[in-house]
């Protein structure tokens, strides 16, 4: 399944991104249908919302929540400020974009759509080195210069890996996410993922505690009714939610790396060291 290099142009105005989805128009589309999966979701601009791969930042939007808002917010401003998206302009409840130096020009490397009809993308500003539509060799030098690449070295990404994400370019964005947690950069100067932190509502995850933003969302989701986490465990065997560990090559359920004590959640493995099924 090969990638291919697809042109076009960057999109906010009307919408609400954050860091990690953007919407995209292409020069060519039907470019979209080289892609492998369902069709890709067009709206009538003819904008797909993309999903930029292999990484995932603060939730600044989710189930009426989100995570702490100053870091989720840098992440956005980051991967519009790369793709020289200016003059944002938010509406009163920063809902929706009202004003954009919208529409610039970039391209996305691509091989796949998933299940929501979203292309799987790693996302460049400017113009690309191969022709519009061509199919290419993508390697990790190439993949250093995304923007996926940069959020995370940046320390505004947390790695979020599924099934046929080739090995080598895995390797290269753990890397970054290891020096970036090891000079403490942005999330990581804050991320209590796998040291633990304390439940006490919904506002511990949306307000006070940085996590990994997979367990943030199944934690919203389970604590938008109210109540502990005391059933988090059973919420989350309930999912079957497949995972790979890496370092010990081997399969299991996300419930299984998830520790509770009394109101105390944390993961056991770090996010680098998992593959999801999808």
């Amino acid at each position: 399944m090969p990638f291919y290099v697809i042109k076009g142009t960057f999109h906010v105005l009307g919408y609400s991104p954050d860091g990690d989805s953007i919407r995209f128009k292409a020069n060519n589309k039907k470019n979209w249908t080289k892609l492998f999966g369902p069709p890709v979701d067009l709206n009538a601009r003819q904008h797909a919302q993309l999903r930029l791969e292999a990484i995932d930042t603060l939730e600044t939007h989710y189930r009426n929540t989100h995570q702490p808002v100053e870091l989720a917010t840098r992440a956005l401003d980051f991967l519009l400020h790369q793709l020289h998206i200016t003059c944002v302009q938010w509406d009163v409840l920063r809902t929706r974009i009202t004003e954009a130096n919208d529409g610039a020009d970039g391209y996305i490397i691509c091989r796949n759509v998933e299940t929501n009809r979203r292309p799987v993308a790693f996302v460049f500003a400017g113009l690309p080195p191969k022709p519009d539509g061509s199919k290419v060799f993508f390697d990790k030098d190439w993949m250093r210069q995304s923007l996926n690449y940069q959020l995370i070295e940046a320390g505004l990404a947390y790695p979020t890996y599924y099934k046929g994400l080739f090995p080598d370019l895995r390797c290269e964005l753990t890397e970054a996410v290891t020096q970036a947690r090891q000079a403490d950069r942005e999330i990581w100067a804050k991320d209590r993922t796998n040291t633990g932190f304390e439940i006490d509502g919904l506002e511990s995850i949306s307000e006070q505690h940085v996590v990994f933003p997979k367990l943030f969302r199944r934690l919203a989701e389970y604590l938008e009714t109210g109540g502990t986490v005391e059933g988090f465990n059973e919420f989350l065997e309930n999912r079957a939610e497949g995972v790979f560990i890496i370092s010990a090559t081997h399969f299991t359920h996300f419930d299984n790396i998830v520790e509770i004590e009394g109101n105390r959640v944390k993961m056991t493995m770090l996010p680098e060291d998992l593959v999801f099924e999808g």
